[in-house]
Parts: structure tokens; C-alpha cells; sequence
């Protein structure tokens, strides 16, 4: 029969004082002695039954035995001996000319593996995702990250933060172990994407609406930046084809990244016309100008 309470009583380790009673009364009448004259194996039988209810049906020692402190017979047991301890007994006390004594190898690898698991350890990292606005990655912002637990974090992105970006808050993860330091919160940033603004490593594109009279004759226009408006001047006939460059208007330096350029690509809105302008298009030409012709060289 098993060496477990439990599985002697052939009973579950959540099993309550009245099933505990019941399962030994069925397995005592079973292997009682009186009703089985003569059979040593079931009076060995109805003791460790017995022995199972005994000890089972005291909640103080069933206690002790699922805590590991006395075995399946009610014996104490010995404390487990960390490695510290058999570093620390005398050379060759634990060695007799018949071998290895005071246990077996799987003792000692079991004391080793107990000791090293109470041994400090540093706390678990803890990973979050915090959704970041377009601007905040590009200029940096503060912002407050709600945890499952209802705590919050104050997270500095700072500015030139990229998608993907992992920021690391020390101390902020899962506790440490006897003494160890804690571990650290890693937050991976994922940036929604602008209504303006489009993003190419350290530089950012703009397409810029203009009117036709300003591409025929330029001036002066305020274009919108991820730090703010700044005034563009806009030269006479302005090519649609190209873009421009403003130098330092687009990712700021972020780490060994050096600040990026905002490129503007003016795309010319009609709006509403009138018949003076009309009248005037209908008459007027441009010799020698096609502006399809390098498709109709592509062909």
C-alpha cells in the first residue's frame, strides 16, 4: 500500500473530516482482522489505515504533513540541509568506507535545488504597450499609463520616440526574493498614425495644399510642423513635381540619430473658379509645354 495518507484512505488532499471517516470506515471493515483470521497481510493492511485516519483526523498533524514537517507514520522529519550545510560539515563527514551516508544523491540534489530556490533573486520584468500620439512620439510628452491592477505609471517618452521603441522604468516589475531587487516595467510604444504627418526614419513628409495663384506667382504661406507653424515662401511657378526640404523640421536627434528634414509636397486645389478664369484658360496656351510627355516616352 502507498506510503501517502491520503493514497492509503485513497482519498483526495482536499477531502473533508467526513470523508476522510467514511473512506476508513469502508476500507476497515474491508481488511478489519477479526474478518480476515490468519491473513497478515490484511492486519499490515488495517494498520497503516489506521495509522492514515489518525492522522489525517487531527488537523494539526494533517497540517504538519502537508506542510512536509512529519511523515505518512506521524514521525518528524528532518529539517532539509541546504548546501551551506554540507559545505560547512567537516571533510569527510558525510563518507564511510561503504560510501555516501546521511542520504542518498537525490537527497542532496534536492537539498541543493531547495537551497538555490530560496536564494534572492531579482523580481520578473513586467511588459506593457502604452498607444502613443503621433506628436508626442515626434516632441515628447509625459503621459499616464493605466496598469490591470488600477495602479498608473507616469511614462517620459522622450522626443524622437520610434514604434517599437521599448522604454525600461527601473524597480517598477515584480517584487525580488529575500532581499533582490525588484524588476523592471518595459513599456513597448505603438504610435497612431497623423492626419498630416507622415513618418520616414528621422525625416517626415507633408503634402501642402496650395491655391493656383500662389504657385503662379508664389508668396509668402504658414505651413503647420510637428513643433508648430513656421512661414514658407513660396517662389514664382512653383514645381508641383518636387518636394521641399525645411532642414531641421523633422525628427529631432533622438540617441546617435541625428534631427531629421520636413519635406513639403505643394499640391495645387482649385476651388471653386469663375467665368473670368475660365475664359482666360480657354484662351490661353503654353507652346512647346506638355506635361505628359515623358509618359509618352515611357511607352
Amino acid at each position: 500500500m502507498a506510503d501517502d495518507p491520503y493514497q492509503r484512505l485513497g482519498i483526495p488532499k482536499t477531502a473533508t473530516a467526513e470523508e476522510i471517516r467514511a473512506a476508513y470506515r469502508k476500507l476497515a471493515k474491508q481488511h478489519h482482522p477479526d474478518l480476515n483470521p490468519g491473513n497478515k497481510s490484511a492486519e499490515e493492511t488495517f494498520k497503516k489505515i489506521a495509522a492514515a485516519n489518525a492522522l489525517l483526523s487531527d488537523p494539526e498533524k494533517r497540517a504538519q504533513y502537508d506542510r512536509g514537517e512529519i511523515d505518512a507514520d506521524g514521525a518528524q522529519k528532518e529539517p532539509p540541509r541546504s548546501y551551506r550545510h554540507y559545505a560547512e560539515e567537516p571533510a569527510g563527514a558525510r563518507y564511510t568506507q561503504a560510501g555516501f551516508t546521511g542520504g542518498n544523491f537525490e537527497d542532496l540534489f534536492a537539498s541543493m535545488f531547495e537551497a538555490r530556490s530560496n536564494a534572492p533573486a531579482r523580481g520578473a520584468d513586467r511588459h506593457y504597450t502604452l498607444q502613443a500620439t503621433f506628436l508626442d512620439a515626434i516632441n515628447g510628452a509625459t503621459t499616464r499609463l493605466a496598469l490591470p491592477d488600477g495602479q498608473t505609471l507616469d511614462i517620459k517618452i522622450p522626443p524622437g520616440t520610434s514604434e517599437g521603441d521599448i522604454l525600461r522604468l527601473r524597480g517598477r516589475g515584480e517584487p525580488g526574493r529575500n532581499g533582490a531587487p525588484p524588476g523592471d516595467a518595459l513599456i513597448e510604444i505603438s504610435i497612431s498614425p497623423h492626419k498630416l504627418f507622415r513618418r520616414e526614419g528621422q525625416n517626415i513628409h507633408l503634402t501642402l495644399p496650395i491655391t493656383l495663384k500662389e504657385a503662379v506667382l508664389g508668396g509668402k504661406i504658414t505651413i503647420p510642423t510637428p513643433a508648430g507653424p513656421v512661414a514658407l515662401t513660396l517662389k514664382p511657378n512653383t514645381s508641383l513635381t518636387a518636394e521641399l526640404r525645411l532642414r531641421g523640421r523633422g525628427v529631432p536627434a533622438h540617441g546617435t540619430t541625428h534631427a531629421g528634414d520636413l519635406y513639403v509636397k505643394p499640391v495645387v486645389e482649385l476651388g471653386p473658379t469663375d467665368e473670368t478664369l475660365a475664359a482666360f484658360l480657354q484662351n490661353w496656351n503654353q507652346p512647346n509645354f506638355n506635361p505628359r510627355s515623358h509618359l509618352e516616352d515611357s511607352q
